[in-house]
């Protein structure tokens, strides 16, 4: 009789124990979360240049240089010795990816002041910066 009592007490304990090995949740290696995406703070920006007139690169800080894709050709954006960053509703630092409510503010004597709104940043890696045009280079 003692070894009947004891079968069902050690089947409750394996069910138990396999219930909770199941309900704990997957190890740190399986979960996966999206990278986190880089940023600059704009008060950071010390310089730019720009190949042409939809492609505007920021120096930030020392080594650093950030790709901002605009969304048409803002005039004469090669040519200016000014722009500002405007960034609406985003708080004052800038985000790889997407970009919207983030304008390039260029000043012309021809054109006056303009927007030009940024469709996409990114953080160029120091093999494209090396490659980069001297032009181009920030």
């Amino acid at each position: 009789m003692k070894r009947l009592a004891f079968a069902p007490a050690a089947f409750a304990f394996a069910a138990a124990l396999a219930f909770t090995a199941a309900a704990q949740p997957p190890p740190a290696a399986a979960r996966t979360r999206p990278p986190a995406r880089a940023c600059f703070w704009i008060r950071n920006v010390s310089n730019f240049a720009a190949a042409d007139t939809s492609t505007l690169y920021l120096r930030v800080g020392v080594s650093q240089v950030w790709r901002l894709t605009l969304f048409a050709n803002c005039f004469n954006l090669d040519w200016v010795h000014h722009v500002g960053l405007d960034a609406r509703g985003v708080g004052s630092n800038i985000c790889e990816g997407p970009n919207p409510g983030v304008d390039v503010v260029v000043r012309d004597v021809a054109f006056g002041r303009q927007r030009c709104p940024v469709i996409d940043v990114r953080r160029l890696t120091p093999d494209e910066i090396a490659a980069l045009p001297r032009g181009a280079r920030p």
